[in-house]
């Protein structure tokens, strides 16, 4: 019995070896071709790009160099309304269109692309007014002070509001920066709030939807949207020293992004949701943003078993993805 168990005990050993080195070569080859893709369109379509941005540079520049002219002495001023009011007006705006398709189930061309049918029509009213109250608390209570803290921080690497606005190239690093220190820091900080530890006390909280709409992007107890929320979007541009033109975008794409990924919608032309939103459905999958990291953890397997899996790709039609790729009867018991 022992020469069997040894036995068993070696040989699954190559085969958690094979495994590992199988989702490293997986990963990489999934790396290694994005990064000759992106080789081979960057030169044409950052010759398009840089021909508009070369051609209005002069036009942006200048407009930016009123605005420091008119906040002259007062920069902190052009800071705030740049990295706070900005892209909150921006979050504020998207989730107030969402928030009367998911009020009232109209417009009928935007509630017919909802992911999880027959879920918040129309949501819980009470609920509703509840997280909201969590939510306005964590943007006003705790995010604007740590966006108010992070201009001296910032200042410590650079001006934010230098008088020479960054090229389009050097944005583009940025961005292309700030989403991978983001992808990595949600994905691990994400993941470690789902230990049994944190998750009872801390995490909960966020999966009460389990059918999320955009709103509930911010809905999180206070450590969670530091820890995971906010810090992973402040680090990159606190690294790279950035100017406040692209903290301003930067910022206000990640609350985009994020209240796209919670929408419960899958609309024609916008990223999809299926990877988070069926993270709230299961709970112990797709933990990350890009799916990279769960990919190479092997934290989206089940995902990849489902339509919904199908489903996640940038629709580019107006048919809903839930008639095109349904979901397979369930099994009469």
């Amino acid at each position: 019995m022992k020469g069997e168990a040894g036995s068993m005990q070696h040989n699954e050993k190559p085969k958690q070896e094979g495994h590992i080195w199988g989702s490293m070569r997986r990963t990489a080859f999934i790396l290694g071709s994005g990064l000759l893709l992106l080789v081979a369109f960057w030169n044409s379509v950052t010759w398009h790009l840089q021909r508009f941005w070369g051609a209005s540079g002069y036009f942006w520049q200048a407009q930016w160099e009123k605005l420091l002219s008119t906040f002259e002495g007062m920069e902190w001023m052009l800071y705030f309304i740049g990295a706070i009011q900005v892209p909150g007006l921006l979050f504020w705006s998207f989730n107030g269109l969402l928030l009367v398709v998911d009020t009232t189930g109209k417009p009928n061309f935007i509630s017919r692309y909802r992911i999880q049918v027959g879920k918040n029509e129309p949501v819980d009213a009470e609920k509703l007014r509840r997280s909201i109250h969590t939510v306005l608390f964590n943007q006003y209570m705790i995010s604007l002070p740590m966006v108010v803290l992070l201009y001296p921080v910032l200042k410590l690497w650079g001006d934010p509001c230098r008088r020479e606005l960054p090229t389009f190239h050097w944005f583009l690093l940025e961005l292309t920066v700030f989403t991978l220190i983001e992808e990595v820091l949600f994905y691990y900080s994400h993941r470690l709030l789902h230990h049994p530890t944190f998750y009872k006390k801390i995490h909960k909280k966020h999966h009460e939807w389990t059918a999320p709409i955009g709103v509930i992007s911010f809905y999180a107890h206070p450590i969670e949207h530091v820890v995971s929320n906010t810090l992973p979007v402040m680090v990159g541009p606190i690294l790279m020293g950035s100017h406040l033109s692209s903290i301003t975008m930067w910022f206000s794409l990640a609350l985009i992004i994020t209240t796209i990924s919670h929408c419960g919608y899958h609309l024609p032309f916008l990223p999809s949701p299926e990877f988070h939103d069926y993270h709230h459905l299961k709970f112990n999958q797709c933990y990350g943003v890009l799916g990279v990291l769960d990919h190479l953890h092997g934290t989206d397997t089940l995902f990849k078993q489902t339509k919904a899996y199908e489903r996640h790709i940038l629709l580019l039609g107006l048919t809903p993805l839930s008639e095109s790729i349904p979901d397979p009867p369930k099994k009469m018991e």
